[in-house]
This record gives structure tokens, C-alpha cells and sequence, in this order.
């Protein structure tokens, strides 16, 4: 019987890769020959990577699954500090590209035995002469597990332009770490059989290539000009959002404030009709006795060539703004009107919410933020947000009801009553 794997293979393969990244942590990584992006599809979860970059010749492949490796609604709504950025490119991995230069890990899974056995030389002095990556990771088919397969003669796919017995990819392994400064570790996937794992070794045999210390980047043979090479067509690029884009900081913290605000706002609505929610006190325990809403005393004053007028806040944690009204011109209030606005510190907002807290790094920093946006309404002095007062609203809903009433307007009433009337009248 043909060996079966479980997992099956080629999930062995990305495995393998995946292991390694978490061990190894690289920033900048690029799988050549990346077909339809499936073993990118798994890398992106693992942000410690801020540069994930696949390469294929068949950009028709590309393009049947790159939409697949855009960020989630989750990376939107949730953004962190980490930073990733995804590009794919079309283009052959015999042609040296500047773009792929001095990264931290190349991925070449089943991919040098399509290559005509001409173009291996050249691949090896592209990876490991001109990209010069800190790790490269090959796997190719054994030959020697192929009569396992019962075709001891044939390649296992009709594209292979050959399959290396275990002693020739060590062969062409130690050449290149003598040409370009490299050590490398054999291993594999995919056991033999019990009793044959000696004999024929992995399915899947894998070379670990890591850059000797002291290897200095580039090589000479490709000239100077060499980092102006840029030979691949760019098919799809996307950055995450990120937390270090300021755009994106400035829309987590505003929603962050305004939702706690509105919180300890409620809070201390209820506190004072006496409706109090237990579900603060949890929250409240966290402030250290430090009041949520502060009273406060702030007058509005106009000298001289403007009315005076303001109102001395009467209660705990609520503020009055006044508006003034001018006719022609003249300096003539036509009417003045008091809002009432709740008035939430931003001292006890930054220190009784831990996110807000990391994400500002200090109250200065969060206040200098909070002043640029038009969504957040700040006291003169900055120092506290101001939230309309409900009751207030209510209110002036119902005075705009009445003064429409008296203005002589028709209002549409849906009451039976008038539909009756109605009836009756036609």
C-alpha cells in the first residue's frame, strides 16, 4: 500500500515552516514560488512578521486567492501596534529583484525541481548570492521514497524536471554554503514506514540554511548596480492597520473616551436620581476613591463691548455654556439660553482605563489628541470632556414642540380622532 500521511504532507511542509517562525520571530519573510498563497494564508496570522512578500512566475495563479490575504472586519475593529504589510509579485526566481534584498527568512517549498537543472545554479547564486537572507528553508521530494510509491523510475509530478536522492541535495546544500558563506541542517517530513525510515529517509527533504556570522550582504559578481535591479511586476499590495498610523491611534482613543465617558456620565446621572448600577462598582473600586465627575466652578464673561453673562455651576460634574444671539448687527442680545453639559475629567479617564492609558502614553499626549477631533467637545481649560445632558435634550425637544405649535404652522397629528374627522369631511 502507498504510505499515507497525517497530516497530510504538504500541511507538514507549512507546519515545518511555522515552527520555525515562531522559534525564530522574522520580521521580513518571502515564499518563492508561492502558487496560490496558501502557505502565506498561514503566516499572516503570525504578526512577530512585519513584511510578508510571496513570488511566483504564474501570476494567474496569484490572483485566484491574493484577495484572500486583505485584513479581516477583526483587524479593522481591533487594530494592534503590530505592523504587517503583504505584497506579491510575478516574476521568475533565476531574476534578482532589489525589492527582495536582505530579508530574514526565504521559503522555497517544492519549487527547485520545476527548475530546468541549468537554472539551479542560477537560482542558488540569486537566494543565497545576491538576496542573501539570514535563513533559507528548501525542501524538494526524496527520490529514494519514491518505489514506496510503486514508481521507482518516474518523478512524482509531471512538471519535476528532476528529483534528487538524498546524497546529491546534500551535495548541491554544501556547495553552496562553500560558495556563499551558509551552514546548513538536513532534516524532513513525512516518515517512512516502521523499519524503513533509515533506509529511504523523508518523503520531503528539507535543507536549513543559516547566513554565517561575519557574511557580508550582496555579492560581488553582480556589480554594483545591482541594488537598482527591480525585475518583478508588483500584482497586489495591502498594509494592515496598525496602531503606529496615527489616523488609526486617533480613531481607537476618541471612541475609547467617548464610551467611557458616557459611562461614568450615566453613572453619575444615576447617582444623583438615585438609580445607581451596581455594575460600576467594580470599576468605581478602580478609581481609589478619586471621584468620577468633579465639581467645578467656571464663569463665561464678556467685557465691555459684549454682554456679560455665564452661569456658576451648581452641581457636582455639570456645566453650563450660555449662547448668545445678535440682530442686525447690533450689540443687542436677542435671547440667551443655558446648557447644561456633564463634565468628565480627563485626569480620572486616563487613569481608571488602562487601554486609554497605554495607547496615549500620557495625559498630555491624550488631551493634545482629543483637541484635534471635531467629535470630542472639551472645557475651555482642556481639562475634561463635556457630554450634553439628557434631561436637558428632552427638553429642548419639547420647547421646539411648543414653539411650533404657536407659530401658527399645521402640525400633523396621526391620532384616530383625526382620521375620523377627516372622514367625515370628505
Amino acid at each position: 500500500m502507498d504510505p499515507v500521511f497525517s497530516p497530510p504532507l504538504h500541511r507538514q511542509r507549512h507546519q515545518f515552516v511555522i515552527d520555525f517562525v515562531k522559534r525564530n520571530k522574522p520580521k521580513k519573510v518571502v515564499d518563492l514560488g508561492c502558487s496560490e498563497c496558501n502557505l502565506l494564508q498561514k503566516l499572516k496570522f503570525h504578526r512577530e512578521i512585519e513584511l510578508l512578500v510571496g513570488v511566483d512566475i504564474n501570476g494567474a495563479n496569484i490572483k485566484k486567492k491574493m484577495h484572500g490575504l486583505a485584513p479581516m472586519s477583526t483587524d479593522y475593529l481591533q487594530p494592534s501596534f503590530d505592523q504587517l504589510r503583504i505584497e506579491l509579485y510575478q516574476g521568475s526566481v533565476t531574476q534578482e529583484d532589489a525589492r527582495l534584498r536582505g530579508f530574514d527568512l526565504v521559503t522555497s517549498i517544492e519549487l527547485i525541481e520545476h527548475l530546468p537543472l541549468a537554472d539551479v545554479e542560477r537560482f542558488s547564486k540569486v537566494v543565497f548570492g545576491y538576496m542573501t537572507p539570514v535563513a533559507v528553508i528548501v525542501s524538494t521530494p526524496n527520490f529514494e521514497f519514491n518505489h514506496l510509491f510503486h514508481q521507482p523510475a518516474g518523478f512524482r509530478h509531471s512538471d519535476h524536471k528532476f528529483e534528487w536522492t538524498r546524497a546529491e541535495f546534500k551535495s548541491w546544500a554544501l556547495k553552496v554554503c562553500l560558495e556563499y558563506g551558509y551552514a546548513v541542517e538536513f532534516t524532513g517530513v513525512g516518515q517512512a514506514p516502521p523499519g524503513q525510515q533509515e533506509r529511504v529517509g523523508f518523503c520531503s527533504q528539507i535543507g536549513v540554511f543559516r547566513r554565517l556570522e561575519g557574511r557580508q550582504n550582496g555579492n560581488m559578481s553582480f556589480g554594483d548596480d545591482a541594488e537598482d535591479v527591480f525585475q518583478y511586476t508588483l500584482l497586489y499590495s495591502i498594509n494592515y492597520p496598525s496602531l503606529h498610523n496615527n489616523n488609526i491611534l486617533q480613531r481607537v482613543l476618541v471612541s475609547e473616551v467617548l464610551y467611557w465617558a458616557e459611562k461614568m456620565k450615566r453613572n453619575w446621572i444615576e447617582e444623583k436620581t438615585g438609580e445607581r448600577d451596581d455594575t460600576y462598582a467594580l470599576c468605581r473600586a478602580e478609581w481609589e476613591g478619586e471621584e468620577c465627575l468633579g465639581a467645578s466652578e467656571q464663569h463665561m464673561e464678556m467685557e465691555d463691548k459684549q454682554t456679560a453673562c455665564g452661569a456658576e455651576m451648581k452641581n457636582p460634574g455639570e456645566h453650563q455654556e450660555s449662547e448668545l444671539f445678535w440682530t442686525n448687527g447690533e450689540r443687542q442680545q436677542e435671547s440667551l439660553r443655558l446648557h447644561r453639559c456633564v463634565s468628565v475629567p480627563l485626569a480620572v479617564l486616563w487613569s481608571c482605563c488602562p487601554k486609554l492609558s497605554a495607547l496615549s502614553g500620557s495625559l498630555s499626549n491624550l488631551r493634545h489628541i482629543l483637541m484635534n477631533d471635531p467629535e470630542v467637545k472639551l472645557s475651555h481649560d482642556g481639562s475634561a470632556v463635556l457630554l450634553n445632558d439628557q434631561e436637558q435634550d428632552l427638553e429642548e425637544e419639547e420647547e421646539d414642540h411648543d414653539d411650533l405649535e404657536d407659530s401658527g404652522y399645521p402640525i400633523c397629528s396621526h391620532s384616530v380622532e383625526t382620521e375620523e374627522d377627516w372622514e367625515k369631511n370628505v
